[in-house]
């Protein structure tokens, strides 16, 4: 790398921080997180019970900033999981669907689904939970802003039967997303969220939750949220478990280094953060452990995409956009960046565990590796010339390429991983130059399509690759792209295809890989998203307070350890459930 990374840790983590060095540069902590371990939840007049207090991070990089579970790309970490719940979660290891506030759904034939509730369950102000609060959180989807608004064009009617039932009626069966639907859609309080307007429904903080999970909001701060463990929680009984830490204390953090120094000093006990050196934290004498022991350390979780503003030239060309991807020299920051804690991703982004999908001859034809001659080349043929001399190629008009890079300010992995993108681009005279605003800025230019490029990983393993291209080639392209297709590329073919994979029954597989094979063939040719690396699901955890954390090895729970977003459905939830105070 160009440069060696400056760690910046609290004195007891300066030995190690040398140590764990993998290129670049990064902005120094704050002093009031860095140096101080987080014992005292605000409000609370005093410090938690530090044996019944878990200390979490990963998620927050900017103060709460709501507790709208609707607003899933910044609600406050919990949200959803903790608070509000969804109708079944999602066993990635063993790929199927376990009931949650659901005890059943079947499709009673192509266009019917009939769903049965647990009885017994009640929202946290003790008002029962019924039928019609599912009917209500599906319907809040006509709302246009609301994220998962297109299921209505699909889905004609939602209807409760009686108190435990739910029938929902269709005009086509999209069975792949539908089972993505029913874990990750949080069920709202009718009682509470009746008569909002849509604006209210998408924007409001929400400050007072009311749900049916295992626990409450009990505090927050500009760097904290806290969680309060609930005696009444249905799941005792229902579910016949129960989550140890009666309080979740998530922690705000302005960079990965800072996380690194509060978990060496036992002031935090799982980091979701990514962490350079994680070989050093595991060898070392640090009561700090990883899901593997050996690289790479970390379960796969997501793929980490490049998002061209298509609507923006030269990314608009699809010439100009293969050209890029050959640029990328992916494998410098596989090794340089990550040490190995990461692979390339495949061409197509599929994960690895969907690699049966992919469509290798596909891949042999129509991929992209880094070649900077190759790019030169592409660029050169489609018109791209450095007329002034200085290194650059212009536009098709003459006009000068500058673009910008963006990630968030504190996410030294991806910052340095930018630097790369950026550097070796330039050495086949694409001018980028990378950028780290605020995170919370980076999302409103996000949603905006106020960029010209950045990376993104928002969508995580789940029950089907339909996902990944619900993501990159959702259609229609609209003012706010809150969830999908930040990049606002539209190709009504390759977004037909989408749904029409859609309609394969998740058994199957065939069927899927006839459609998924066309989907790669457009996508490698138009190139609008380029994958990059598959990211793993970072998590470090600590010894000193709690116990029994998830590991490959021996007898130990082999659910998710983490926090993030979307990943308490698919079994980090369950963690919480069996980790154990130190003794």
């Amino acid at each position: 790398m160009r440069n060696r990374m400056r760690i910046v840790v609290p004195l007891l983590a300066v030995g190690l921080a040398a140590a764990c060095s993998s290129g670049g540069s990064t902005p120094a902590p704050q002093g009031s997180q860095a140096g101080s371990a987080p014992a005292a939840a605000p409000g609370d007049g005093g410090a938690l019970p530090r044996n019944e207090t878990l200390y979490t991070s990963g998620t927050q990089w900017g103060p709460p900033a709501n507790f709208n579970p609707l607003r899933e790309w910044d609600y406050a970490t919990g949200t959803e999981g903790l608070v509000y719940e969804s109708l079944f979660h999602f066993d990635g290891s063993a790929g199927k669907m376990v009931p949650w506030l659901a005890q059943s759904g079947t499709w009673a034939d192509d266009k019917t689904y009939e769903l049965k509730l647990r009885q017994g369950v009640t929202w946290s102000d003790g008002k029962p939970f019924t039928a019609k609060d599912v009917v209500f959180t599906f319907e809040l989807g006509k709302m246009e802003t609301v994220p998962y608004h297109n299921i209505w064009e699909w889905l004609e009617k939602a209807e409760a039967v009686d108190d435990q039932t739910v029938k929902f009626t269709f005009s086509k069966a999209n069975y792949q997303e539908w089972d993505f639907q029913m874990y990750s859609r949080a069920i709202v309080p009718q009682h509470v969220w009746q008569g909002r307007s849509e604006q209210e429904v998408l924007d409001g903080k929400n400050e007072n939750p009311v749900g049916t999970g295992a626990y409450t909001y009990k505090s927050h701060d500009q760097d904290r949220v806290v969680w309060q463990r609930r005696d009444d929680w249905w799941g005792k009984t229902g579910l016949n478990m129960e989550p140890k830490p009666k309080y979740i204390v998530d922690i705000v953090n302005s960079s990965n280094e800072v996380a690194m120094g509060l978990l060496l000093q036992k002031g935090m006990d799982l980091s979701n953060n990514f962490l350079p050196g994680a070989a050093n934290l595991v060898k070392g004498n640090f009561g700090i452990t990883t899901y593997y022991p050996e690289p790479p350390y970390m379960l796969s979780a997501n793929t980490a995409f490049l998002v061209l503003n298509t609507t923006k030239k030269p990314m608009d060309d699809p010439a100009f956009r293969k050209a890029l991807a050959s640029s990328i020299d992916t494998k410098k920051i596989v090794e340089g960046v990550y040490g190995n804690l990461v692979k390339a991703a495949s061409p197509t982004g599929l994960l690895p565990q969907w690699e049966q999908y992919i469509d290798q001859q596909v891949v042999a034809d129509k991929g992209f590796s880094f070649d900077t001659a190759k790019a030169k080349k592409l660029l050169a043929d489609a018109g791209y010339k450095d007329s002034d001399g200085d290194g650059f190629v212009e536009n098709k008009d003459g006009s000068k390429i500058e673009l910008d890079i963006i990630v968030p300010s504190g996410w030294t992995d991806w910052m340095e991983s930018i630097r790369v993108i950026a550097a070796s681009a330039k050495e086949s005279g694409i001018n980028i130059t990378p950028d780290f605003p605020d995170f919370n800025a980076l999302v409103d230019k996000r949603s905006k399509g106020d960029f010209d490029m950045l990376i993104n990983n928002e969508r995580q393993l789940s029950n089907t690759p339909w996902t990944y291209y619900d993501y990159m080639f959702q259609l229609p392209v609209r003012k706010t792209q809150n969830t999908v297709n930040f990049g606002r590329y539209e190709n009504k073919e390759i977004w037909k295809l989408v749904q029409e994979l859609d309609q394969v029954k998740t058994d199957d597989a065939e069927g899927m890989k006839q459609v998924m094979s066309k989907i790669q063939a457009i996508h490698l040719d138009e190139m609008p998203i380029i994958p990059l690396w598959y990211n793993g699901l970072w998590s470090q955890v600590s010894n000193a307070s709690w116990t029994n954390w998830p590991s490959s090895v021996g007898d130990t729970p082999k659910t998710p350890p983490t926090m993030w977003r979307n990943w308490l459905e698919l079994g980090g939830f369950e963690t919480l459930t069996q980790i154990k105070p130190a003794s």
